[in-house]
């Protein structure tokens, strides 16, 4: 997927709230736009560099979106908004076994109480899909969520019900960096999450998740990684 650029780099400042950043880009402060509602407490830290986009549809009070972060030697895209657009590529791309043989019908498919992110299709039927953003990783370990979630346990039980009604269904983790090894729920942040997981999977529901390589011009499906419990 081609990142929309220019980029530009900057120095993150401040968070004074979930979506609104404080940086220093070309020798000035400015507000910018954080397109993730995670704590990203690892990436978003005084100091840290970040990469920016100018916003031209006016309209907000920020100039900027925040779209990189750098984390030791790598690149982390913060833009949960990239994630439907990285799916359709990995599903193409052939790259992540778990995603073989399925294609997409429909995007933003309405079902039960939820939107879920996709309607997909295999040889056998329709499949619900959900994918999430995922940007911890820790000692190559990679966790959802990093924020208290009540949607992300919503949608797993809409997944859940889809299955019960004997449809397929699939919650993708598509890991917004390189360095994660395996992926784990985040019980200690959302032992709710966790929880919701363990009875989605217990119904029926399949889990995936796959790291990214992330450079300054676009980001790639990279590996598909293990899914374990904590």
């Amino acid at each position: 997927m081609e990142i929309p650029g220019p980029l530009v780099r900057g120095t993150f400042l401040s968070r004074p709230n979930r979506f609104l950043g404080i940086v220093r880009v070309r020798g000035e402060e400015a507000g910018c736009y954080v397109p993730n509602s995670g704590r990203l407490g690892e990436l978003l830290c005084p100091g840290a560099a970040v990469w920016l986009r100018k916003n031209e549809s006016g309209g907000r009070r920020t100039r900027w979106d925040l779209a990189l972060a750098r984390y030791g030697n790598i690149l982390v895209s913060v833009d949960t908004r990239v994630v439907n657009r990285i799916l359709p590529e990995a599903i193409q791309s052939g790259f992540i076994p778990s995603l073989a043989g399925l294609w997409l019908v429909r995007a933003e498919y309405p079902f039960l109480d939820s939107r879920l992110d996709f309607l997909a299709q295999d040889g056998e039927g329709p499949v619900l899909m959900e994918a999430k953003s995922c940007t911890l990783v820790e000692a190559g370990v990679a966790r959802f969520p990093d924020a208290p979630t009540a949607r992300g346990r919503r949608h797993l039980g809409t997944l859940a019900e889809g299955v019960r009604r004997g449809m397929k269904a699939m919650v993708i983790f598509v890991i917004q960096r390189e360095d994660g090894e395996t992926f784990i729920p985040n019980a200690t942040l959302d032992p709710e999450f966790c929880r919701a997981f363990r009875e989605a999977l217990s119904a029926g529901v399949q889990a995936c998740a796959f790291t990214c390589r992330v450079g300054m011009n676009e980001i790639t499906p990279y590996q598909e990684v293990p899914v374990a419990f904590p």
